[in-house]
């Protein structure tokens, strides 16, 4: 079992951002009967997961969904890895936007500035 402290070195988390997670239910502790919490050590494994996710731009909400089918072996790797094609193309998606605001604010630049570096 694990103190809060201890998991959080573990992970890289601050404590506050484990009791967060702990109040959204993407991890559990037990209070021992001087109200410290205690994680099992198979919460380093959910922690890592959530950061990991966020790493890639999933939501702490997204994240709910994924730690809970992680967690009740719902998500097979497949399905975890069409989650992950989603977010693939949800960014491709925004990079070609972005492609084309930077397109329109070199243009714009280049026809407001006269002497176009």
């Amino acid at each position: 079992m694990l103190q809060i402290g201890n998991l959080a070195k573990r992970t890289g988390v601050s404590t506050d951002t484990l009791r967060l997670y702990e109040r959204r239910g993407l991890i559990r502790s037990e209070r021992m009967a001087n109200g410290y919490r205690i994680f099992d050590p198979q919460m380093e494994r959910l922690v890592k997961l959530i950061r990991h996710g966020q790493s890639i731009g999933f939501t702490l909400r997204e994240m709910e969904g994924i730690v809970a089918a992680v967690s009740g072996g719902i998500l097979s790797a497949e399905e975890i890895a069409a989650l992950i094609k989603d977010r693939i193309e949800a960014v491709d998606q925004k990079l070609g936007e972005l492609a084309e605001l930077r397109s329109m604010l070199v243009d714009l630049h280049d026809r407001a500035c006269p002497l176009r570096a």
